[in-house]
Parts: structure tokens; sequence; C-alpha cells
């Protein structure tokens, strides 16, 4: 019989703020069975390279990783922002393990190509390796992964968050029941964005289509929810989008996804 598996994504606007990523910790801790976090931390390199001078260039909300800012993230997402996550997780009787792509080559990908922008050091992910994740969690270790995957060939790469978790969680599926949760600042899927009572709770993929042809599902929900159907259909057995509150048992305002 499978073990369960939970594979939890936290975006930026928890970990900058102290007593919001406690909490988080706190929920993430107690998650009962196998778990690996995946995090962002984008904005606080932003806020790093602003005080060593480097520009931060953006295209539709997505970073371009030159060399200056591949420097600067590597010492935000897999040193900062990974190592104090680390060490306040084993606070709480969680041993974790924190892990950047390159570690174990848990995650290889390619440099994004060239289209309409170059995005610079930016990684589409290849592959995931699941023998040495399913090892590690086999000894009750709770892998931390940061926003970085590597090509290989000696080159770090800045990774999507969103798209690491859902290629993790892909990659293990044939070997755990897994569940993927996607933390963010809204309580699930709105009908409304001005009403955050206005939850979806539940969306298969017809409930999908409608969502999307009556313009609810939009802007930022897009690339996500294209991620969460993504796992869906490649063996990730559910799906939960909310925030942090969504990993209490008792908490029932969040969105379920399902095929």
């Amino acid at each position: 019989m499978k073990e369960k598996l939970s594979i939890v994504k936290i975006g930026g606007n928890v970990i900058e703020n102290t007593s919001e990523l406690e909490k988080f910790l706190t929920l993430f801790s107690e998650l009962e069975g196998l778990k690996i976090l995946v995090h962002g931390g984008g904005k606080l390199a932003t806020q790093l390279a602003t005080k060593l001078g480097i520009k931060s260039k953006m295209v539709g909300g997505r970073r371009i990783t030159d060399a200056e800012t591949l420097d600067i993230i590597t010492m935000v997402y897999a040193g900062l922002t990974n190592k104090n996550i680390v060490a306040r997780l084993q606070a709480k009787n969680c041993n974790a393990i924190g892990l950047s792509g390159a570690d174990g080559n848990s995650i290889q990908a390619h440099k994004r190509p060239v289209k309409h922008v170059d995005y610079g050091f930016a990684g589409d992910i290849d592959s995931v390796n699941t023998a040495l994740l399913a090892h590690l969690l086999t000894l009750r270790l709770t892998p931390v992964f940061c926003a970085m995957s590597h090509d290989g060939k000696g080159q770090l790469l800045n990774t999507n968050a969103d798209t690491i978790a859902s290629e993790l969680a892909i990659g293990l599926g044939d070997i755990f029941v897994t569940t993927l949760y996607y933390c963010f600042e809204k309580p699930g899927v709105l009908l409304n964005v001005s009403d955050d009572t206005s939850v979806v709770k539940e969306i298969d993929t017809k409930k999908y289509k409608q969502l999307l042809a009556g313009g609810v599902i939009a802007d930022g929900m897009l690339p996500k929810l294209e991620n969460c159907f993504h796992a869906l259909n490649n063996k990730v057995d559910t799906v939960c989008l909310g925030n942090m509150d969504m990993l209490d048992k008792n908490d029932s305002m969040f969105t379920t996804l399902t095929l």
C-alpha cells in the first residue's frame, strides 16, 4: 500500500513576514506523513539586489535572470531563505534537509530558449531524481527545495517554484499517494476577486473550463491552474489551492481540484 505524501509550495509573501512564516512552518510541521516543502523568495531577492545597486528586470511578472541576478537569487533562495526555513523546522521536530535542484542531481533542467524574450538563466525542467527523493523520504527526512535547478553542465538555473512543486509531485506520483498544496495569499479560487468568502470549493475539469470561459480564472491564476491540472493529468491524486490555513485539518475554506 502506497504511503501518503504532501508537497507544499509557499510563496514570498509569507516568507518575508516573520510571524506568518512561523505560523506556516508550525502548520507544515504538523502535517501527518511524508512531506516536501518548495519555496520561492523573489521579494527578498529584489530587496537585496536593490541594496547592492543591481536593478531587477521583470517582464510580464517574470524575472530576467542575468549573471548578477543569478548570484543574488542563489544567495537568497539556496542560502538565507532555505537555511532559515530548515533551521526553524528543526526547532519544530521536523527533520528537514535543504536542497536546490543541483543537490543530488535532484532536478535537472535546460536554459529556457529565447523566443520573444530572453529570460537569461531561467530553467525549464527536464527530469526529477525520484529515486533519491524517495530514499530521503523513507529515511523520514523532509526535503525543502528552493526555486533553483541545474543543467548538468555546471550551470545553476532560476526555476519557477510552482513548476518545481508540480514536477516533484508528478515524479513521485507512481510511488506515493500524492497531494499537492499551493499556498498563496487568497483562500482559494474566488468567484469574485474582491470577496474572500466567494471560494469555489471544488473544481473538476468541466468546472475548470466553465470558469475559464467565464473569465473567473484570469491573470496570475491562469498559469497556477495550468500547473494544477498538468499535475492532475500526470498521476497526482489531489491538488489544493488556498492560504496556509488549508493545512489545518479544521479549515474548510480552500479549493480542491480533481479530474
